[in-house]
């Protein structure tokens, strides 16, 4: 068995299939030929508008079957597509829209932790950056928050490539 059959998914769904490992995800996306680098980007933009899979296994997925350079290139614009979306998502149907996709539980510890930051901003650049913080969160809440819309596509263009570069480079030489 590879290295990569190893990251189990816990057999979600997405798009009426079922996965199991990070290997069925880069098999499904490699399977739409010469189109798979823009499905990738599809699936990531939409991964986080409607948090189905956990990000990590499509950077997995699209580092390799494409390679670290153009895996990175796919995750990055797919993901920070998708966080400008769900931010603006947020912006206009607010909580209703954050409770469909979170629950209130997690809504609230969230809240907690962002109210102790002193700068909402500079939180969301060191979560946009670092892995395993709840960025989808982020994105709907920084859209319910009066921050600048200009501010946080900043903050996702300069924060996000640091964590996706770092997945894509890890599991980059796992091809």
């Amino acid at each position: 068995m590879s290295q990569h059959n190893n990251i189990q998914t816990g057999g979600r769904q997405f798009a009426g299939q079922k996965f199991t490992y990070m290997e069925d995800v880069q098999n499904y996306i490699k399977g739409f030929g010469v189109a798979a680098p823009q499905i990738l980007i599809i699936i990531q933009a939409f991964q986080v508008v409607i948090p189905v899979l956990p990000g990590y296994l499509e950077c997995a997925a699209g580092a390799v079957a494409f390679g670290s350079v153009a895996g990175f290139w796919c995750n990055y614009i797919g993901i920070s597509a998708g966080s400008i979306i769900a931010f603006f998502l947020a912006r206009k149907y607010g909580m209703d829209i954050v409770l469909t996709m979170f629950s209130e539980k997690q809504y609230k510890r969230w809240c907690r932790k962002i109210e102790k930051s002193r700068n909402y901003e500079r939180f969301l650049l060191i979560a946009a950056v670092l892995p395993l913080f709840p960025d989808d969160f982020l994105c709907y809440f920084s859209g319910m928050v009066k921050m600048n819309s200009k501010k946080f596509i900043w903050i996702i263009i300069l924060g996000k490539p640091w964590c996706i570069l770092a997945y894509s480079i890890v599991f980059g030489f796992i091809k």
